[in-house]
């Protein structure tokens, strides 16, 4: 009776963000382990589960090959929490650019913050800089998304009327005009920076270890904390900015904020993964479908189900077609294209009405 209550009045039940929040944990902890296993060599779970033990010292290795323990331990499981650390950060800059620009269009690939980032790290490889030493690529990443993340809002601002159409064509000039500047890197760059940009341009994992992940962790960590505390100010932001400063925010600084702490994770991301579109405007939305467009668990549900789709891509990219390994971009194109294709189609279809 009260579903059907509900259903006539428009009004749409969703479960708990916290028992989504749990569930959705879970499901991600269960591919991750299955995904130790998969690939051109497949290692069952039972024996999966028996070299993380082993490696954390609660039991002995006992009948596990050294073979076994060095592909699980030395490959696969930094590089499955590798692609957690890209897909939350991916998804949860999503879901903050589509705040800050008050537009669900809004993704780190379409509007060109992912290529602006590519290109901060293709111009530190072709260059031969080493300023930063191990961190030098991803604070070129950093800066290239900052910048394009800048240009983007100060040319499509919200609060000046802009619109989708404004955006996407912001967008779409500025992400043409960094891949001609990765072009003319990719041109001057020798024999052996070409397979270092080629990985940028079309997103891999295939390099991942160790270093990487500890390396990228400062970074999603940093940024996940302060975008979560921004959460109040984007549900805020929602009301449109002169509504959100007339009951108390600070939206120039809020704005400052946004742009920095998603530059953060798209530049990191980028940093070691490359080019991987479409998860940061796929994501968001399926989430809002569970959770509603509440921030406060818009967030951390988005950072858990992006990470989620990416261990799943990734484990994908390569065991379909082994030895050789599937770009983990055209996963995310192939899956992002269509559906932004509907998404657009969808808004034409309701501004028609």
């Amino acid at each position: 009776m009260r579903a059907a209550a509900a259903r006539r009045s428009g009004v749409v039940r969703r479960p708990p963000g916290g028992l989504l929040f749990v569930v959705a944990l879970a499901l991600l902890a269960l591919v991750i382990v299955l995904s130790f296993g998969i690939g051109p060599l497949r290692i069952p779970p039972g024996d999966v589960v028996h070299v993380i033990a082993h490696k954390l010292g609660l039991v002995d290795a006992g009948a596990l090959s050294q073979r076994d323990i060095s592909v699980v331990w030395n490959l696969r499981v930094p590089r499955a929490l590798l692609a957690v650390l890209v897909g939350a950060s991916l998804a949860m800059a999503g879901a903050g650019l589509q705040g800050l620009f008050g537009n669900p269009l809004a993704d780190p690939g379409i509007v060109g913050v992912t290529h602006g980032a590519a290109l901060g790290a293709v111009a530190a490889i072709v260059l031969g800089a080493t300023a930063l030493g191990a961190w030098t690529i991803p604070v070129a990443a950093f800066a290239g998304g900052a910048l394009t993340t800048t240009l983007i809002y100060l040319l499509a601002r919200p609060d000046r009327g802009s619109g989708t159409a404004t955006l996407l064509l912001v967008g779409i000039a500025i992400a043409a005009g960094c891949s001609a500047a990765i072009g003319f890197f990719t041109y001057i760059a020798d024999a052996s920076e070409l397979q270092s940009l080629v990985f940028w341009q079309m997103g891999s994992l295939a390099m991942a270890d160790w270093r990487d992940l500890l390396a990228a962790l400062p970074a999603f960590a940093v940024g996940a904390a302060l975008l979560s505390t921004l959460a109040r100010p984007l549900d805020m932001l929602a009301l449109g900015e002169r509504q959100a400063q007339h009951i108390g925010l600070d939206v120039r600084r809020t704005r400052v904020m946004l742009v920095a702490v998603c530059a953060l994770l798209v530049g990191s991301a980028v940093a070691f993964a490359g080019v991987v579109g479409f998860v940061g405007l796929v994501v968001p939305h399926f989430v809002r479908l569970l959770a509603g467009p509440g921030h406060r668990w818009l967030l951390p549900l988005s950072a858990v189900v992006g990470g989620l789709l990416v261990v799943v891509a990734d484990t994908a990219a390569r065991s379909l077609d082994p030895p050789s390994e599937i770009p983990l971009g055209l996963f995310s194109a192939a899956l992002g294209a269509p559906f932004f294709l509907w998404l657009v189609l969808r808004r034409r279809h309701r501004s028609a009405l």
